[in-house]
This record gives structure tokens, sequence and C-alpha cells, in this order.
């Protein structure tokens, strides 16, 4: 059966290895995980580090724009679709 680790185990496991007063392997044995795993939960903090310090407004504001955009196509492709609608029917109307 596989072992289930919480995220604060998780994290625990991954703030001793950057502290790096412990070798990998000290620290793996310590908290009966595999070495590899270890790396690959410290590795995890350091990637996401930089996204706790990212600007939360600039993405709100980046979401807005997005929504409105795809407001806007939606609203484009609705009318286009009408458009289209109407052609039809009166193409069919011709008899062609």
């Amino acid at each position: 059966m596989r072992r289930q680790f919480t995220p604060e185990q998780k994290a625990a496991v991954a703030m001793a290895a950057l502290k790096g007063d412990k070798t990998i392997n000290q620290i793996a044995s310590e908290y009966e995980v595999n070495p590899t795993q270890v790396k690959l939960w410290r590795d995890a903090v350091k990637q996401g580090a930089t996204e706790v310090f990212t600007d939360k407004r600039t993405k709100a504001v980046r979401s807005k724009d997005t929504e409105r955009q795809i407001d806007e196509l939606h609203r484009v492709i609705g009318v286009r679709d009408a458009e289209l609608e109407w052609l039809k029917k009166k193409i069919h109307g011709l008899g062609l």
C-alpha cells in the first residue's frame, strides 16, 4: 500500500531539504520518504516560490481582459450565425 502525504508533510520535507543543513538521504530517512521524492518536492517548492511574490492584481486585470475578449468573440459568433441563417432562408426562398 502506498503512503499518502498531506500537503503539510510535503512542505515540511521540502523546507528541510531547502535548509541545506542535512543531506537529501538524511532527510529521506528521517521522514521515511524516497530521496527522489524529497528532490521532487524541494524542486516544486523552488518553482512555486515565484508565484508567492507575483502581483495578484495584474492576474485579475488580465483575467478580466480575457473575459471581455471571450464575451466579444461570443457576440461576434452569434451575429455571424444569425446572418448565416438569414442568408440560408433567403437563398432557399429564391429556389437556389
